[in-house]
Formats: C-alpha cells, structure tokens, sequence
C-alpha cells in the first residue's frame, strides 16, 4: 500500500537542498588582519614571525585562509595616523598593534574595528580600556608593563657595575609610557645613589649626539628605555656603546642579541605568539570588550659576553648564573 507525500513537502524539501548546496558553494570570508608597529618590519621580525607562529597553532595560514596586512612606520612615529586610517580604509576585521605607540593612532583611527594590543606598558592609564579584566570597548590584548622593569635595569647594571655613579638614560619623549620608565629609573637611581642624566632621542642624529653629551659629561653607563626609534636603529646604538665603551642595557633581547651587553624585559616574541589567540576569538564572533587584558608570562635577561670583552667588562658569575640567555 502506497503513500502519497504532499506536494508542498517535496517542494519546501527541494528549496532545503538547493539553498544547502548553494551555501556550500559560497567560499568564506578570509579574515583580514591589519599588524600595525612603529618599529620597521626587519627590526622586528622575530615578533612578527611568533605571530604568525600563533596564527599557524590556530589553523591559520597567511595568505590561504587568512591576510594580514603588514604596515612599519620604520621608526618615524608620525606616520603611525596616516597607516592607522590606511588599515581602515581596507576594512579589515582585526587591527593588532605592536605597541603603546601604534595602539593610540589606532585606537584614534576608529572606535569600531577591533584592536589587538601585544605590548601595551599601562592600557588602563593609557586611557585604552576601562580595566584589565573588562576591557569595554573595542581594544584587547596584552601588557607588558615594561615601565615597571626601568628600575631592575637599573639593579642589574649596578651588579656588573659596582661602582656606577653617574648615568645617561636614552629615552624618546613622545614614546608613550617614557615618562612613567623615566620615573622608575629616576626612583631607583636615588635608592642607589647614582646620578641620572636623560638625554631624548628622535632620530639617528640624536643618538650620536647623545653619545657625544654621555662623553662629556664623563658618564659611567647608560640605560635605554623602550623606544621605536632606538629599536630601529639598535645597530648603531650597540656600535656607539662599544665605541664609547659603555657598559650598556637594554629593554629588547634582540639587541642584545644584535651586540648590546645586557637586556631585561618580558619576552616580546611570546606577546605576540599570545595576540593570535585574540584574533582568532574576535574573527570567530567575540567582543573584545569582554576579552580581559592578559599579563606578561615570560621575562628574559641575556647578557652578551662578546660584548663585555669588548669595553673590557667582566661580568659576575652571579649574574651569569640568573641569565635565560648567554651569548659567548
């Protein structure tokens, strides 16, 4: 016995299947990913391939099933607008920034794409989110409070050398969070007993002149503070201090690595490794206001032994012992 299926089910059936099929046909939207950084792409190349590294641990391929748009100011911080408003423009889904300095253009470029901080000193005084764990509005990430690590430069210069008494300490004055790095330098220098000459730097001109003004006025040692431009330009800067024989420290492994004597701060590759995990959740439908900002895991010292050998430094076992890297 044989039942009759009413005509308007196969057809509602019918319209089911061809919409199905169609959507299967519809290729998905490729997320496009906008990395935005003051410092210029081969300065730091070690962060952004960890984050393409995080991309890859999520199934992201660049180029397959993701884009990122890759814009350097290359050390000139007012170019960071003009590349902000170009990131917009595109319509990508997801600006990330490679620091305080590109997070503010960007956060000033729009208030409705998200943004990935990997580096921020102080999102919460930067005025960037409401606080860490609920951040409120379209900017998440990560911080790396390095403000906070000026002082334990300070300490750990003071142990390779004894009797420091005098300082210069580069900075650049419009790098978001110097003033607050400053500070903790200038606290730490007082508890020490050592006098503290700042000396801003802007452009390379600026760091051979600042060399020049650490000569005369006989100083002992010199602390560099987080900046794009010093980044950039971090083989002239390493050159300068052999040259001068300065016992020299850093805020960024990598200049050690590239001839400095001594760096300490948070690992900024494992920042940036971390940032894919956002993106992946804000491509996939989150809020990056209800994502909580996260905190550094990892912190480096390396110390650079070619480099001591260099100005004739020996530098403690003690310290030795307390260093992640030693470069021989």
């Amino acid at each position: 016995m044989s039942r009759r299926i009413p005509v308007g089910f196969c057809l509602l059936t019918t319209v089911l299947l061809i919409t199905g099929w169609v959507e299967a046909q519809q290729p998905k939207k490729v997320p496009r990913i906008g990395y935005l950084t003051a410092d210029s792409l081969s300065a730091s190349s070690t962060r952004t391939e960890a984050f393409r590294q995080g991309l890859r641990e999520l199934g992201y391929i660049e180029g397959k099933n993701i884009v990122v748009e890759w814009r350097s100011a290359d050390g000139k911080l007012d170019r960071l607008p003009t590349l902000a408003a170009e990131l917009v423009r595109l319509k990508v889904d997801v600006i990330v920034t490679g620091g305080s300095g590109s997070t503010r253009p960007a956060n000033e470029a729009t208030n409705r794409i998200p943004i990935v901080m990997t580096a921020d000193r102080d999102p919460v005084r930067d005025g960037f989110v409401a606080s860490l764990a609920h951040p409120g509005g379209n900017i998440t990430g990560l911080s790396n409070f390095s403000s906070e690590l000026a002082g334990k430069r300070l300490e750990l210069l003071k142990e390779i050398v004894p009797s420091l008494s005098r300082l210069s300490v580069l900075g650049t004055s419009t790098s978001p969070g110097n003033a607050q790095a400053l500070k903790e330098t200038e606290v730490a220098a007082g508890a020490l007993g050592i006098k503290l000459q700042y000396l801003d730097v802007r452009d390379l001109g600026d760091i051979e002149n600042a060399f020049r003004t650490a000569s005369k006025e006989r100083a002992e040692a010199l602390l560099a503070l987080g900046s794009p431009v010093l980044a950039v330009y971090r083989k002239q800067l390493v050159e300068l201090a052999v040259k001068s024989r300065l016992p020299a420290t850093y805020w960024r492994s990598d200049i050690a690595e590239a001839g400095g004597l001594m760096s300490y701060g948070v690992s900024l590759p494992d920042l940036d490794r971390r940032a894919a995990t956002y993106v992946d959740k804000i491509v996939k439908g989150a809020k990056p206001g209800d994502l909580p900002v996260e905190q550094p895991r990892k912190f480096e010292l390396v110390i650079n032994l070619k480099a001591a050998k260099q100005i004739g430094l020996t530098i403690p076992p003690s310290v030795q012992y307390r260093a992640d890297k030693v470069i021989r």
